[in-house]
């Protein structure tokens, strides 16, 4: 039989490391897609700027509000990505202070969360078998 201890900080160490990985791939995201963004932006800003001699003043007013929209958009993605990142923080934080405080609860709801997992799993193919 495993130490009790023991498998809480397994837990505790996994439920961290899910986290950091789960943390990570949202600051890669948000980074790519705003520097995708910026890019598109950038080339935008350059087109609309070598096409303003030409451009009729109304249209230049659209294009201007276009590129407004854009960035506001950008920036309320970019806003959205840091509260889920909080959000994500806040529920590490606080599965991490349960495990601590609650270790033999939480070795009973991994150890249910598996067996539910593995019922799944085996009904699942079970099913395809048929």
């Amino acid at each position: 039989m495993k130490n009790p201890l023991s498998s809480t900080h397994e837990a505790l160490s996994g439920a961290s490391h899910l986290s950091d990985q789960l943390l990570n791939g949202a600051d890669k995201a948000m980074s790519n897609t705003r520097a995708l963004a910026n890019d598109t932006l950038d080339r935008a800003e350059d087109k609309v700027r070598n096409l303003r001699g030409s451009i009729d003043p109304l249209v230049d007013k659209l294009a201007s509000q276009a590129q407004k929209l854009a960035r506001q958009s950008l920036d309320m993605a970019s806003e959205a990505s840091e509260r889920a990142q909080r959000s994500m923080h806040r529920y590490a934080d606080a599965t991490t202070r349960y495990v601590a405080n609650e270790p033999v609860k939480s070795v009973l709801i991994a150890a249910a969360v598996g067996a539910a997992v593995a019922l799944l799993v085996a009904s699942l193919r079970h099913r395809d078998g048929h």
